[in-house]
């Protein structure tokens, strides 16, 4: 077996905690990495006890009048999303007290209409986290008289969330009543995010359950809007759930789609059920070659990959993390030093920042305490050990201290030129900003949590919630209709093997099936593409309708057909906009293995956001107005 790709390599490492490194950032030793732990520890229970003493049971707190306010369905949100990062930081008691009276007291037999997004990610997924956080011996958080009350709740929430499902595409709908299920006056129109991160939450409930219901449901949500997806492999940003056409047809890597990607991969690496993994392999490719422009990402047309917007939003910030979990360091690298320029010279980062005036975008200058900055500089971190990425999460702590903080918690900047402060908190900034913030600095100063030195590896939800890889949960062999299922015709006969690190993370229980490698990282059949990142799988000629029965549906707009017809691929990535970067401190490294290389700190030490110029290619086509 030849040795593995450098990308491949290094995601190995980080998942089986292989990487380790003792190097600090400059001036920060092991004892200050200590204090600035400490500090986020401190930070954590300024917001959360603000929020007890103040708001609880409602839903967030309001951290300058220092009251609390029902911003999702009245049921004590961020007591929830807060569960496990109490755990993280081995408060037993709170945990221990938050737990049971939370099963006590929280009923979901309600006449309140609420996200199917939000409520996943924050409901859903706080429960089950601390389920199988408070039911496991191994996780030393097991709480003797905890009897599956979360798991009961969790369970009766998603059955009241079903209904929304039921639509001819398989796409649910945005909203649902839980007591009443789907109003009959309920907006038709989806965001791809909404209807497409909700696998891993149904998926581990299905799993905890025995009942294959939760997760068919959301898998064949991804498959409805997958299906959908233009000539070019780009999917757009809203789209009806009864009709299957696009409303907007901006594709990109932010706003209403982001986690859509995050959660093909992690359903993969959760479950080991490699659809989602060639479906990930598709979507990546496809944006790396059309909204990627080294180190930015724009928007473009799903069809004609036309250029209609020049923004970087906040929310592209998570990209570079799941560039890690995915292998492709060097892109996350450039991509997240100009990223963190934005931040230096705010102090945050914008909703919207303008790539064409390098100017805050109008009508986006807040920061509601977004955490996907953080954790991308986590994750680089731990994949690199980058002693830059720790002045990074100083300075972001800093920030958030200086400019944040506020009398009962920490406050929305309404204003990042004016660093102007907004009578909100949202229940993510304890489930995910200090989360990964705390993580960083105890990673440094000598892991001692649940994460890094418990039995399991953990994949973090989008809301940065905690699903540990446990055999009940990830049951590669459960999935294995996919596995070893591609080449039939028996022309592509690979040796079956397997990689010790890759099984190490999956647990012990991975099997195999067929004439091909079941262990995808490990088979001689993958390569890199040309397009940076993307790991092809085995018998590339087959089609995603070949190998899983689902068909391509033509959505192409009339005016952009003809040019979908009359060009492929490779010849669509000629027509992408480019953009030209006049600063030598966004080129690659020389180096990813080497932290004290000196083109990781020119990238990000740089204050400056990267001085670039949009070009367009003869090729492309005029740009045209946002679609309503």
């Amino acid at each position: 077996m030849g040795a593995p790709k450098k990308p491949l390599l290094l995601i190995m490492l980080i998942l089986s905690d292989f990487f380790v490194s003792e190097i600090l950032a400059e001036g920060v030793t092991k004892e200050e990495a200590k204090q600035l732990r400490d500090e986020v520890r401190e930070m954590f229970y300024h917001a959360f006890d603000g929020y007890m003493k103040h708001a609880f049971p409602r839903d967030e707190l309001k951290p300058l009048s220092c009251g609390g306010e029902d911003t999702l369905g009245g049921y004590a949100l961020t007591l929830i999303d807060s569960l496990d990062t109490l755990a993280l930081l081995g408060d037993r008691e709170q945990f221990t007290t938050s737990v049971e009276w939370i099963g006590k007291n929280i009923r979901f037999d309600i006449n309140k209409t609420v996200s199917i997004f939000e409520t996943t990610i924050r409901i859903l997924g706080g429960l089950l986290s601390a389920h199988l956080i408070a039911s496991d011996y191994n996780t030393g958080m097991r709480i003797p008289s905890y009897d599956d009350e979360l798991l009961h709740l969790a369970e009766d929430l998603a059955r009241r969330m079903l209904p929304a499902f039921d639509t001819p595409t398989g796409i649910p709908f945005g909203s649902v009543n839980l007591m009443h299920g789907v109003d009959e006056n309920e907006s038709k129109i989806t965001s791809t995010a909404g209807g497409g991160t909700l696998t891993l939450e149904f998926g581990v409930l299905s799993r905890l359950t025995n009942d294959p219901i939760f997760e068919q449901v959301t898998k064949n949500a991804v498959r409805g809007l997958w299906a959908r997806r233009s000539r070019i492999n780009l999917v757009g940003a809203h789209i009806d759930v009864f009709s299957g056409e696009w409303t907007q047809k901006d594709a990109g890597i932010g706003t209403s789609i982001d986690s859509f990607y995050e959660y093909l991969l992690k359903a993969y690496l959760l479950f080991g059920d490699e659809e989602y993994l060639f479906i990930f392999q598709e979507a990546y490719r496809a944006a790396m070659v059309y909204l990627y422009n080294d180190p930015w990402y724009v928007e473009v047309n799903m069809n004609s990959a036309a250029l209609v917007w020049p923004l970087f939003n906040s929310l592209q910030a998570f990209w570079p993390g799941l560039q890690v979990l995915a292998g492709d360091i060097e892109p996350a690298i450039r991509t997240h030093a100009a990223f963190f320029s934005v931040w230096k010279r705010y102090g945050f980062t914008p909703e919207g920042f303008n790539l064409a005036t390098f100017n805050v975008q109008q009508g986006q200058k807040s920061y509601p305490l977004r955490p996907e900055l953080i954790e991308s500089t986590y994750w680089l971190y731990k994949a690199t050990r980058n002693p830059s990425y720790l002045d990074a999460g100083r300075d972001m702590l800093a920030s958030l201290q200086y400019a944040a903080r506020c009398t009962c918690g920490y406050c929305h900047i309404s204003d990042v030129e004016f660093h102007q402060q907004e009578d909100h908190m949202e229940s993510f900034f304890l489930a995910e900003t200090v989360k990964y913030l705390w993580l960083l600095f105890d990673l440094a100063a000598g892991p001692d949590n649940l994460v890094e030195n418990g039995p399991y590896k953990y994949i973090f939800s989008t809301e940065g919630h905690l699903i540990p890889t446990t055999p009940q949960i990830s049951l590669a062999s459960e999935n294995c209709s996919y596995l070893g299922a591609y080449c039939r015709s028996g022309k592509l006969v690979q040796e079956t093997y397997s990689s010790d690190i890759v099984n190490d993370f999956r647990g012990t229980n991975y099997s195999f099936s067929g004439t091909a490698a079941t262990n995808f990282f490990s088979s001689p059949a993958f390569h890199k593409s040309p397009s940076s990142g993307l790991i092809k799988g085995f018998c590339p000629g087959l089609t995603h309708g070949q190998r899983y029965g689902i068909s391509y549906i033509d959505s192409v707009d009339n005016n952009d057909a003809e040019s979908a017809r009359t060009t492929n691929v490779d010849d669509e990535a000629q027509n992408s906009p480019v953009f030209v970067n006049h600063s030598s401190d966004s080129q690659p490294s020389d180096s990813v293995e080497n932290p004290d290389n000196s083109n990781y700190h020119e990238l990000m030490e740089n204050q400056r956001v990267p001085q670039l110029k949009i070009e367009t290619r003869e090729t492309v086509d005029e740009e045209r107005p946002r679609d309503n």
